[in-house]
């Protein structure tokens, strides 16, 4: 549960216990709520739209994005805070023992990608405004591929209500077909038409748009972060004293959230080496 959004997990219980409730209060016979034709219709209608609209890979990214919509992101309002200083830690490593020494204690166990290139480009002594143009590309290279799945998401929520709208056309047919003969299949089809349309309303609602809302506010948090990165380099490269640093990003921060030196040097002193 550490890793999960609390708040995601409770709106989603929310939504759909507000739905059941209203059809458990409002009749005892549930069963009349399902509908396999209309299931099939919107459902199936959707995700074969989404395979002819798009490459497979960045569907497969979409339908994974609906489970990661209840796990935490990466980038935090905290985490901005505990990235700065790990920034600033490898300022005293400059200072200390120079770039070499940042790539012998840094380069080799840093993990995430976008981080380990800024790294790179600092140790191999690239001028600050080079690494700042090469990283603004890689930031936002990083940021264009991470929201493929939401151009998904919310083709698959306009194109659910769609369908859910063919599945109405298939049940008024099957009404009329039925209109001077078998009555008892006028309810099936009654039931086919107005279930598509609940159904297709409820999956672009309550699962492709929040995803993809949810996505989108995840990566842009995660640029946000990755721009103050960048600055960070920047100011490596520029070997930056720490305590200009701390005043240079404290800047992209809340001022409520602003790192702080000195309460940390009560704590700890300057590291020799440093924990990525």
């Amino acid at each position: 549960m550490q890793s999960m959004s609390l708040a995601t997990v409770f709106g989603t219980i929310f939504g759909f216990c507000l739905i059941l409730g209203a059809i458990a209060h409002g009749t005892d016979n549930y069963m009349s709520f399902l509908s396999p034709e209309g299931f099939l219709i919107v459902i199936g209608g959707t995700i074969a739209n989404a395979f002819m609209s798009y490459q497979a890979n960045y569907v497969f990214l979409a339908f994974n994005a609906m489970w990661h919509m209840i796990k935490k992101p990466r980038a935090t309002r905290e985490g901005l805070n505990a990235e700065i200083m790990r920034l600033i830690k490898w300022a005293y490593l400059v200072h200390s023992k120079g770039l070499i020494g940042l790539e012998g204690e840094v380069g080799n166990r840093l993990r995430e990608p976008l981080l380990r290139y800024g790294v790179e480009l600092v140790i191999t002594g690239y001028p600050p405004e080079v690494i700042r143009s090469m990283m603004n590309t890689a930031v936002e290279a990083d940021f264009e591929r991470s929201i493929a799945p939401v151009t998904v998401l919310r083709n698959m929520a306009s194109t659910a209500p769609a369908f859910g709208m063919v599945g109405t056309l298939v049940g008024m047919v099957i009404m009329l077909q039925h209109i001077q003969g078998n009555m008892a299949l006028i309810g099936t089809g009654l039931a086919v038409a107005l279930l598509a349309t609940l159904y297709g309303i409820i999956m672009a609602r309550l699962f492709c748009l929040p995803a993809a809302d949810k996505l989108m506010q995840k990566e842009e948090i995660m640029r946000f972060r990755n721009y103050m990165m960048t600055e960070g380099m920047v100011l490596l490269a520029e070997k930056q004293s720490p305590r200009y640093m701390q005043d240079k990003l404290n800047s992209f921060l809340d001022p409520s959230i602003h790192f702080n030196l000195d309460s940390q040097l009560k704590h700890t002193s300057p590291p020799a080496t440093v924990s990525v």
